[in-house]
């Protein structure tokens, strides 16, 4: 049974940083792991991808690029999301997400997800 597990949210003033993990079980040859966001009112958006086979080849939105990093360490199955220079409109929801074949990319076509962890940005 695949789990998606989120951890490292948290509140944090504006400027500040904030290191997300998620650690996956059930599977281990993933082809793409994925972080996402949902503020309230708003639709879920994609942040930021990894392939996870060959090449690692990072994707970003643009909101976030500069800002955000996304890496895994494959060993231990977990997937991280660094924030730096956060500001109040990066507070959300944020979900991992996991898949085992198709493209990578930050559409929503991810069949695996995590239950999310809250970032509070304050001004």
């Amino acid at each position: 049974q695949v789990q998606l597990v989120e951890s490292g949210g948290g509140s944090v003033e504006a400027g500040g940083s904030l290191r997300l993990s998620c650690a996956a079980s059930g599977y281990v040859n993933w082809s793409c792991l994925a972080w996402f966001r949902q503020a309230p009112g708003k639709e879920r958006e994609g942040l930021a991808a990894i392939r996870t086979t060959t090449g690692g080849r990072t994707y970003y939105v643009d909101s976030v690029k500069g800002r955000f990093t996304i890496s895994h360490d494959n060993a231990k199955n977990t997937l991280f999301l660094q924030m730096n220079s956060l500001k109040p409109e990066d507070t959300a929801v944020y979900y991992c997400a996991a898949k085992t074949t198709g493209l990578c990319n930050l559409g929503l076509g991810f069949p695996y997800w995590g239950q999310g962890t809250q970032v509070t940005v304050s001004s």
